[in-house]
Formats: structure tokens, C-alpha cells, sequence
């Protein structure tokens, strides 16, 4: 890849990184803030699950405006509210207020993932696609494992307070980087000049498209398991099983190290192999490793769980670059509408995950199990039944 194109995956990773970042980094503080805003678990889990949908609904508005309005003006604006959200989550004193401004925070940061997409989209073809969004994986995949180790040393020596506040200046951070050094992806005569009604016909359009959804669909359902993971992990892992903060962000970064390794190794074998073909086999490993899941939770051994998270989510590494990929592949005119799609679908059904292990509520690691298991299966029999059938021979 070269430099140039180095240094873009690097710019577009740190964007993507926001959403890995609200979530991750104060992952460790769950405990610690259930007991200081006098608050239940669940109540602390629906502050995550506000922050997902936020993400899934954000980028239905930023997309099309990414698409009308060039990539860099929503792009600055989506940084501008992310880092203010964050500045006032620091402040909260209630979960209720939380919630509310961490749902904001999801908004702003969601425009840096779609438009991210979309940059890419606008200067790769589809194997190219493939290798940037591995690319960004590998940058991204630092976010996952750092966040957790870094919210616990914030933890530990300031409070949950300074995760927050330390989410803001990241914000900032990147909004500064973006006015600097991120040129416009999309010249004017490609922008799209859509009223309202005829961005719901391009996202109809975008739906109703055989190809699109099989390959969308093959990303965003299993990463459902990916969200109940992160929603039910602490409580799994730190309640149940009594890691310390320490410990979980230590097991959660080696998770994302795996995450890491996958997209590498498919970074490079789609140099020689069909990326459909990939798609399929990794779908199929996710499958097998969601089911595991479930076996793990029943032996009640942490050493038997661990490993099988590992499997499920550092095939993530493959699915999601190669589906991605995919997806966007020819929505060239609608590539902002189209990465908006791929992120409602994912951010969607995660914060329905969430939602649902929050009433679901503490005490158990069987719903977790559950949804991983059916995560990776729904994701291959979706996959099989949506993709187009192979010609038949003459």
C-alpha cells in the first residue's frame, strides 16, 4: 500500500475509531458508576445501548448529507457534537442525563464511521476496498485493545469522569486532523442534489438491491453477537467470574489483537482469492465458534469461555472488511447512502442487543451465549439464502 495511502487508512482509522472508543474505554467503569449515580446495572447498560442506537440512526441523516454536501462539512460538524457530548457526560449526576448526552455523543461520532466508508469507497475498487478496510482494522484495532486498559488507568487514578473528558479531547483531536489533512473525496459534479423523498427512493433502492443486502446482512448479524458481547462482558467476566478491571481490559484487548491478526491475514489472501469466496469460509468459522459459546457458559469455566470469545470475535477481523467490501462495492453514486445503510444495520441491531440485555438485567451469561450462537448462524444461513445463485451450467 503506499505511503500516501498508509497515512489516509491511519487518518480514516482514528475516525472509525470513535464509535470502538465511546464504548470500550469506559467498559471498565460499569461497576464503579452503578454505584456512584446510585444506579442498577441495567440502568448503566441502557447508557451504552442510548449510545448505539444514536450510531444506528445518525448515519441515516449523515450519509445522504455526506453524499449532497461533499464528505468534510458533516464530517466537521459530527466531531463537533461528539466532543461537546462528551464534555457533558463528564458533568452528568444522573444515569437518566447520561443516557441523553451519551445518545448525542453517538450522533456526532457516527459521522466519522459513515463518511469514513464513503471516503474509501470514492478512491478504491472493490479488492482495494477490501485491503483499506483491513487496513483500517489494523489502526482501528488498537482502540479495542488500548480503550479498556486505558479507561482503568483513568478509573483508577481519576475517576469515570476522566474517560469522558478524555473522549472530548480526543474529539477535538481528530476535527483538528480532518481540517488539516483530509482532502474532499467527492468533487461537486458527483454530489447528489436529492429532496427528501428521493433519498427514501435511494434508500429503497440501496435496499432492494439482492447483492447489497446479502453481503450487509452478512456483516451486521453477526456482529449482534459482537454488541452482546460488549454489553454482557462485564458483567459476565468481571461480575460472574471476578475478573478485576485490570484483568477484563487485558482479556478485551487480546480479543481485539485477534480481530487485528484476521484482518491481516485477509488483507493479504484477497490479494490472490475471490473476496466472496473468503466471505464464505469466515461465515462459516463465526458459526462454529458462536455455537461454542454456549458450551463454554455451560461448563462455567472462565477457560473454556475465554477462548471461545477469542474465536468469534477475531473472525469479525475477516467478516467485516470482507462484507463491507462487498456491499459497497457498486454503489459508487450512492456510496455515503449506502455506508449509512451498512452502519443503521449493525448499529441498529446493537442497540436492540443492548436494550435487551439491559432489561434482561445482571446475573447471568446465558443471554449473551445465546445471541452469539445465533449471531453466527443467522449471519451464513442469511448470507446463503440472499446471495445470488451461480449460473447454471449450459
Amino acid at each position: 500500500m503506499p505511503d500516501g495511502y498508509r497515512w489516509l487508512a491511519a487518518l480514516l482509522a482514528s475516525l472509525t475509531a470513535l464509535g470502538p472508543l465511546g464504548v470500550d474505554m469506559y467498559l471498565p467503569a460499569f461497576p464503579v458508576m452503578s454505584e456512584e449515580l446510585q444506579a442498577t446495572p441495567g440502568e448503566v447498560q441502557w447508557t451504552l445501548a442510548a449510545f448505539l442506537l444514536g450510531i444506528a440512526a445518525g448515519q441515516v441523516v449523515f450519509g445522504p448529507l455526506s453524499d449532497r454536501l461533499g464528505r468534510r462539512p458533516p464530517l466537521f460538524a459530527g466531531l463537533a457534537l461528539f466532543a461537546a457530548a462528551a464534555f457533558g457526560c463528564a458533568l452528568a449526576t444522573s444515569t437518566e442525563a447520561l443516557t441523553v448526552l451519551r445518545a448525542f455523543q453517538a450522533v456526532g461520532g457516527c459521522a466519522g464511521m459513515v463518511i469514513a466508508r464513503a471516503v474509501v469507497r470514492d478512491l478504491c475498487d472493490e479488492r482495494g476496498t477490501v485491503r483499506m478496510m483491513a487496513a483500517l482494522m489494523l489502526v482501528m484495532g488498537a482502540a479495542p485493545i488500548l480503550a479498556p486498559l486505558i479507561g482503568s488507568a483513568l478509573l483508577a487514578a481519576f475517576g469515570w469522569r476522566a474517560i469522558f473528558w478524555a473522549l472530548g479531547l480526543y474529539g477535538l483531536a481528530a476535527l483538528l486532523l480532518v481540517w488539516i489533512a483530509l482532502p474532499e473525496s467527492l468533487p461537486p459534479e458527483r454530489r447528489r442534489r436529492d429532496n427528501p423523498s428521493e433519498v427514501v427512493a435511494v434508500y429503497l433502492q440501496i435496499l432492494g438491491d439482492r447483492r447489497f443486502l446479502a453481503h450487509a446482512l452478512a456483516g451486521a448479524v453477526p456482529m449482534l453477537g459482537l454488541f452482546a458481547y460488549l454489553v454482557g462482558s462485564p458483567d459476565a467476566l468481571m461480575v460472574r467470574h471476578g475478573l478485576t478491571p485490570t484483568q477484563y481490559g487485558i482479556a478485551f484487548g487480546s480479543n481485539a489483537f485477534g480481530l487485528i491478526l484476521a484482518s491481516q491475514v485477509i488483507s493479504r489472501l484477497v490479494r490472490s482469492r475471490p473476496p466472496a469466496r473468503l466471505l464464505a469460509g469466515a461465515l462459516v468459522i463465526c458459526a462454529a465458534a458462536g455455537l461454542l459459546v454456549p458450551v463454554a457458559v455451560a461448563s462455567g469455566a472462565l477457560w473454556a469461555l475465554l477462548p471461545a470469545l477469542f474465536l468469534y470475535l477475531s473472525i469479525m477481523g475477516a467478516v467485516l472488511p470482507l462484507a463491507s467490501a462487498l456491499a459497497m462495492a457498486p454503489m459508487g453514486r450512492f456510496a455515503g447512502s449506502a455506508s449509512a445503510v451498512i452502519g443503521t444495520l449493525q448499529f441498529g441491531g446493537g442497540a436492540l442487543i443492548g436494550i435487551a440485555l439491559g432489561a434482561l438485567g445482571a446475573g447471568s451469561s446465558w443471554p449473551m451465549a445465546w445471541i452469539l450462537a445465533c449471531a453466527g448462524c443467522g449471519g451464513l444461513a442469511l448470507h446463503l439464502a440472499l446471495r445470488e445463485p451461480a449460473p447454471s451450467a449450459a
